[in-house]
């Protein structure tokens, strides 16, 4: 397959061993230097080894893969896939020594997190007494949270309970991860935490990620933290230098989640890396590229699209004018086309993006009125809706992990079955204790069917697992209810799980199709369905890395963009979040804001337009 490169672009797909930092600006073609080095290097460079590819967003992981599909044997000769899900393979492959027994189970929920944190303090008579101490029940909930907070907080620097000085909170921090190891259970935070201490305190499982990885290939480098980074340092050591880091800083709007753009300058000096930058841009107009130079003067863009491109504002009496405004623009832009975008225009080619998903509530109403078909990105996970496949789910939990006392106990309450006056299921083996409660149940007939549909299943751990066997189960049974309203709910949850599965079996290697692996995946969110039909409604962060013909960008006030919170350098991540969402025009750029807003309390206030309409000489 023959692909042209830009001067540059080649140079650093045919870069070789060494560190590189690419600083690499919006629309220049970052993605394919990246799948096009990995190719280079599967198929010019002499040995066995593997690559090791990793991304911060699923999306991206994907997008990789897809790119990278004709490759040869490419899932046994590359990982590609979220640091996350790197440490989730680490740890499942080699976590003994911190306490992992095989794959763990992914505690994702921060309700079910703060859960666990009450079972393992009530578990301690000590931290009992210190809990009961504080008063009401309203001093207890804040003194939960602060413990809480204490092991977040603990966990993203990466201090293990034994580094933290106060007793309760040590104390609190050790009962907390008791409870999760009871069930081999780790949170998102463990992935990192743990996995940093494999590779620094087991040497040689490090050097074994190092001599199996030749290559390691980092994308959105921005978007490092300090935990992030310290494993990444963990994992190349004092000597493995074969990593190359694609970032921009412009494009750093995760300030947060604790990422700063200053790890680029911190790989670039402790692995002494070569910078290239790539300045060019293939995806946006002249209209576009303008106004993301008049947010950043610096952005330097040597070579773009001799194409002019359009950028237009809209001014709305309220939020209900400006949806219908909007709305009205983007069905009549749809219906004539345009002369600066190549062929038909389509919803498809078009996204509505909010600074937060509250300024979007006016459009959405707007869009069902008309009919017009839409999908949204707000948020990082769906979730069932019906109590059957809540119950369904809780069982393929306990099916791959019988040791989760945690989801045992959920499930005990669902079901209205007395713990202590009832015999304790079977606790090794997942579908014995399904069965032992299933009988223990009555006057509920859920159990039963869903006992039914985990039969369907046909499981093993070796990944013999028929689970679609198991959603056509239960989509015939919610066919015999007359209520339409669960019957509907059961079927669109169903839909939603086959979605799970399908993009599970076309993701995964052959070898790895085992339920533990896929309820694995739906917690991390690679079963997420990228991009659907219709037209795109998305927050500004759930745009990165996305690109459409026509972005609209509403609800254009001082105190929404930029937040009324932002002061100092988060009113800096501001204007890189303007930046990114800016840059995700291809060709036309259409802002709006509405003259006067409804509060939540009734009262109706004027709005300021955002300074940078000023900026973009709008106003």
């Amino acid at each position: 397959m023959s692909i042209h490169l830009s001067e540059k672009q080649q140079q650093i797909v045919q870069y070789g061993d060494g560190a590189l930092l690419v600083i690499a600006g919006p629309g220049s073609g970052k993605t394919r230097v990246l799948t096009e080095r990995i190719r280079r290097l599967l198929t010019q460079s002499t040995g066995h080894f593997r690559i090791l590819a990793l991304t911060f967003t699923n999306k991206a992981a994907n997008e990789m893969r897809e790119r990278l599909a004709e490759v040869p044997d490419i899932h046994q000769r590359a990982f590609i896939g979220t640091l996350h899900s790197f440490c989730l393979e680490v740890l499942s492959n080699r976590g003994k020594s911190v306490g992992i027994e095989g794959k763990p189970n992914l505690l994702e929920s921060n309700q079910d997190r703060r859960q666990i944190l009450l079972q393992a303090v009530m578990d301690d008579p000590k931290l009992q007494l210190e809990l009961y101490a504080t008063g009401d029940a309203k001093s207890q909930r804040k003194k939960l949270s602060q413990w809480f907070n204490t092991i977040e907080r603990s966990k993203k620097d990466l201090y293990p309970p034994e580094a933290i000085k106060d007793y309760t909170d040590r104390r609190v921090y050790e009962a907390y991860n008791q409870a999760l190891r009871s069930s081999n259970t780790v949170d998102f935070d463990d992935l990192l935490l743990l996995t940093y201490q494999l590779l620094t305190e087991r040497p040689k499982i490090a050097d074994f990620y190092r001599r199996q990885y030749r290559y390691i290939c980092i994308d959105e480098a921005q978007d490092l933290n300090e935990a992030q980074y310290q494993v990444i340092f963990a994992l190349c050591g004092s000597e493995y230098r074969n990593v190359m880091m694609v970032g921009d800083p412009k494009q750093a709007i995760f300030g947060w989640n604790g990422a700063d753009p200053k790890y680029l300058e911190r790989f670039k000096r402790d692995f002494q890396a070569k910078t290239i930058e790539m300045t060019e841009n293939f995806r946006s107009s002249q209209a576009v590229v303008r106004t993301a130079q008049k947010l950043d003067p610096k952005y330097r863009v040597e070579g773009s699209l001799p194409i002019p491109g359009d950028i237009h504002l809209l001014v709305a009496d309220d939020e209900k004018n400006e949806a219908i405004l909007v709305v009205n623009y983007l069905q009549d832009i749809i219906k004539r086309g345009h002369p600066d975008i190549e062929g038909s225009l389509t919803l498809e080619h078009c996204t509505i993006l909010g600074r937060t998903r509250y300024v979007l509530s006016e459009v959405e109403e707007e869009l069902n009125q008309r009919q017009i078909p839409y999908y949204k990105q707000l948020a990082p996970q769906d979730e069932s809706e019906s109590d059957l496949l809540k119950d369904f789910e809780l069982c393929l939990r306990l099916l791959v992990n019988p040791r989760d006392r945690f989801h045992l106990s959920i499930l005990l309450n669902r079901w209205s079955i007395d713990e202590k006056a009832s015999p304790l299921p079977d606790r090794n083996d997942g579908l014995k204790q399904i069965t032992t409660l299933t009988k223990l149940t009555s006057n509920n007939p859920n159990p039963e069917i869903v006992l039914n549909a985990i039969q369907k299943l046909g499981y093993t751990e070796q990944g013999n697992c028929q689970f679609l066997n198991a959603m056509d189960s239960l989509d015939t049974f919610a066919q015999t209810l007359e209520n339409e309203e669960e019957r509907a709910l059961i079927m669109e949850d169903t839909q939603l799980w086959r979605r799970h599965w399908d993009i599970f079996l076309r993701s995964q290697p052959g070898g790895k199709h085992s339920l533990t692996s896929f309820l694995s995946q739906v917690a991390m969110g690679t079963t997420q369905q990228p991009k659907q039909e219709g037209l795109a409604l998305l927050t500004v962060h759930s745009s990165k890395g996305l690109e459409f013909n026509v972005v609209f960008l509403v609800g254009m006030t001082e105190g929404t963009f930029p937040d009324y919170r932002a002061k100092g350098e988060a009113l800096e991540e501001e204007k890189r979040n303007m930046f990114v969402a800016t840059t995700r025009a291809r060709r036309i750029l259409v802002f709006s804001y509405p003259r006067t807003k409804k509060m939540p309390w009734g009262d109706i206030r004027e709005q300021q337009p955002s300074r940078y309409l000023r900026m973009f000489q709008l106003i």
